[in-house]
């Protein structure tokens, strides 16, 4: 059920007027999204864990289109277009599993099998408490470090069954899991480390930060980043 009336409030306010102000006024709808963002954003932190508050409705879309001066369907336009624009309600930790070729290939159907089990919901469903929802989407854009999963604003990569499932146990904890790659990549590059430009003038270090700033020189010389 929708609200009757949406208004942005307190520091959902102050970043929606901030966004605002990044565009001049005849290109405030550029702002759409951003704004449709913390709509749901501001609606999640009212509503209180495992009240599914993170979504937008149709009061929110309302507001926005009067805010940005363009019409309720413009805005409807791109609520259904992307998908961390929610039009339901979901869980607290939105799991956001990508099953596009990539991902595909490298295990995501094991992966959604083995969450349905562990979670005792199906894809597009959400756990009795609401806490947890299991959605399908496309390309999340981490294709070198599939299969991977995006929950709320963390990507998790490099996945296996267990390490995801020992992901969802810690927010079940309440705990904060270390986002990114699960095998210790560093960003995208081969599993196991660099196997190229090893040497030379600007030779590629190990992840281990130790090893020098970003991994790529030695330690003591940042200047030579530049």
């Amino acid at each position: 059920m929708s609200a009757e009336t949406f208004e942005f409030e307190g520091k959902f306010k102050a970043e929606a007027e901030r966004n605002l102000a990044k565009y001049p006024h005849e290109r405030r709808q550029s702002a759409i999204l951003a704004l449709l963002f913390l709509a749901q954003e501001q609606r999640a932190a009212k509503a209180g864990a495992g009240k599914g508050g993170r979504w937008v409705d149709e009061t929110a879309m309302r507001a926005i289109a009067d805010m940005l001066g363009m019409p309720y369907i413009r805005v409807m336009e791109v609520a259904t277009f992307f998908t961390q624009i929610n039009l339901a309600p979901v869980g607290d930790h939105h799991i956001q599993l990508c099953g596009t070729t990539p991902c595909m290939l490298r295990g995501a159907e094991s992966l959604r099998a083995a969450v349905e089990k562990h979670l005792g919901i199906h894809e597009g469903e959400t756990t009795e408490d609401g806490r947890f929802t299991l959605s399908e989407v496309e390309c999340l854009g981490a294709c070198c470090n599939a299969p991977m999963v995006q929950i709320n604003d963390d990507y998790y990569e490099d996945l296996t069954e267990e390490s995801l499932l020992a992901i969802i146990d810690k927010l079940a904890k309440g705990e904060k899991p270390v986002p990114g790659s699960q095998i210790g990549r560093r960003c995208s590059e081969p599993e196991g480390g660099p196997h190229v430009l090893k040497d030379g003038p600007s030779p590629q270090g190990p992840a281990d930060p130790k090893g020098g700033p970003h991994g790529n020189m030695p330690a003591g010389e940042p200047e030579k980043l530049y």
